[in-house]
């Protein structure tokens, strides 16, 4: 339960540890870096993709899946991508072990060296379209639109549960075009089903925009991302999208013939969203208390603990909800009742608020009597007593309601935390304070790494609808045409 956990203010980190781990979603494993997802844990993310999932399905996208191992030759191809990712590859170098001969144990065996090296994929973009060379022939071949859902290895120093491990899962989408219109047209797009995403399923705003060219993906013309602002006033990058140009398809030598019968290289996009969307869910919405769950992502949206005494009124209880439970059930909602003896309703109460679930419903002898039923809204800490007749239909209009309140609520804080800032001593005190900071940035990779160094806070994105608006840059004071998000982040 969530006693001794310690508030958002005393310690935001330490807060934020101790509800993934007593919340049950998460825990560090034996291989540092890595995590074991517990099946709590595991049913949000796989309510994350079953949403993402759909989305990608409706834009004519088809699920496909690429081996584990890249060949290191294969990384080293496109050069930008190889120097971008080679300080956080694993690699495996032999296939065997055998017996030490000195004693008990296993050693490499030094006979089973591979020919090549492989790399545990960091991204699948080079064996993707070393299979995509053969794919393409013409410009019928095109567009080729593919998602994997899979594994990735990045190696990390310092990690956190969900936010940053070695290993992590995601989907990567990587498709093939042929026109460069049709590519950037394809990066826009999956961004706007990561933006629909993040605000209609996590309840959580954000802002769509462009990186930098610094924080570009290794190998992309442009990176697309959205942004999301944290409790603490910090940024999280919450899915990226890139338009990756004729890059890769000339290293891999994708060529088709177009419909003026000339032969060219196609054109390429990849984007890609993990279960760090997870540590946003968490940080975006949660208490001191813990958990609190967009009911449309929560795997159980409503818990029923019945309350009683005597034994034998439990089937008296469970007699009467479960029509309840049928209703609740042919509307698409996931219902818990927890006849579990071992625990005393008290225990169950706190523990449900901890793990977040949208509504609890409490209902004892009495409420029988007077055909009534508790209802406890856990992202208000609110309850109320109601009559049992129509409380299906409510229970379902208030999961809407809470879905759009967390919204609200994200949103607003985000407002109340959002600056404009045009001087340089007050970007450095808005910095420590927290939060997004809308300033003029003069365009050089000098300013923003000056800014970095001094501050530790990064350009976020170059917002998608920002507006042009002359100006000086608060660093350097050199010519700006537009406002760009800063702020310190995960």
């Amino acid at each position: 339960m969530s006693k001794g956990i310690p508030t958002r203010e005393e310690d935001y980190s330490a807060w934020y540890n101790e509800i993934v781990k007593r919340a049950g979603l998460a825990e560090n494993s034996p291989i540092r870096g890595c995590m074991i997802i517990k099946p709590y844990g595991y049913a949000i993310w796989e309510k994350m993709q079953k949403a993402l999932d759909d989305m990608f399905k409706a834009t004519g996208h088809e699920n496909a899946y690429f081996p584990l191992f890249v060949p290191k030759s294969f990384l080293e191809k496109e050069e930008e991508h190889a120097e971008g990712f080679a300080k956080e590859c694993a690699v495996v170098t032999h296939y065997r072990l055998k017996a030490n001969p000195d004693g008990k144990g296993l050693v490499i065996d030094e006979d089973s060296e591979l020919e090549e090296p492989l790399i545990i994929r960091p991204t699948s973009e080079t064996v993707i379209w070393n299979a995509y060379k053969n794919w393409v022939q013409s410009w019928r071949d095109l567009p080729i639109l593919i998602n994997q859902w899979a594994n990735v290895v990045r190696w990390e120093m310092r990690t956190r549960l969900f936010l940053r491990t070695a290993e992590f899962l995601w989907q990567e989408g990587h498709t093939a075009h042929a026109t460069e219109l049709e590519a950037i047209e394809e990066t826009e797009r999956m961004l706007g089903v990561y933006s629909t995403f993040a605000e209609e399923w996590m309840a959580m705003p954000v802002i769509q925009g462009l990186k930098t060219a610094s924080e570009r993906f290794a190998g992309a013309v442009e990176t697309y991302c959205i942004e999301a602002l944290m409790q603490d006033g910090k940024a999280l990058q919450s899915g990226t999208s890139h338009f990756l140009g004729q890059n890769f398809a000339k290293v891999f030598d994708v060529k088709f013939v177009n419909q003026e019968n000339e032969q060219t290289y196609a054109w390429a996009t990849s984007w890609g969203l993990s279960t760090r969307m997870i540590g946003a869910l968490i940080m975006a919405h949660s208490d001191d208390k813990g958990l609190v769950l967009p009911p449309k992502l929560a795997p159980i949206q409503v818990v029923i603990v019945p309350i009683y005494r005597d034994e034998a009124d439990l089937p008296k209880i469970a007699e009467k909800v479960a029509p309840i439970i049928s209703e609740l059930n042919s509307k698409g909602i996931s219902v818990k009742f927890d006849d579990d003896d071992k625990y005393k309703p008290g225990w169950k109460f706190a523990e449900y608020e901890l793990k977040g679930v949208p509504v609890r419903l409490g209902i004892g002898m009495r409420d029988l009597e007077n055909g009534t039923i508790e209802v406890a809204r856990r992202d208000e800490l609110t309850k109320e007593t109601l009559p049992m007749e129509g409380i299906a239909e409510y229970i379902s209009g208030l999961l809407d309601k809470i879905q759009q309140n967390l919204y609200d609520r994200a949103l607003k804080f985000r407002e109340e935390n959002t600056f404009s800032v045009d001087t340089w001593e007050d970007f450095k005190e808005r910095v420590e304070k927290g939060g997004f900071i809308s300033a003029h940035w003069d365009g050089t990779d000098e300013t923003e790494e000056a800014i970095k160094n001094e501050t530790k806070a990064t350009i976020r994105c170059i917002p998608l609808n920002s507006i042009e608006e002359v100006g000086e840059c608060v660093y350097s004071g050199k010519p700006s045409a537009k406002r760009v998000v800063f702020a310190k982040a995960y």
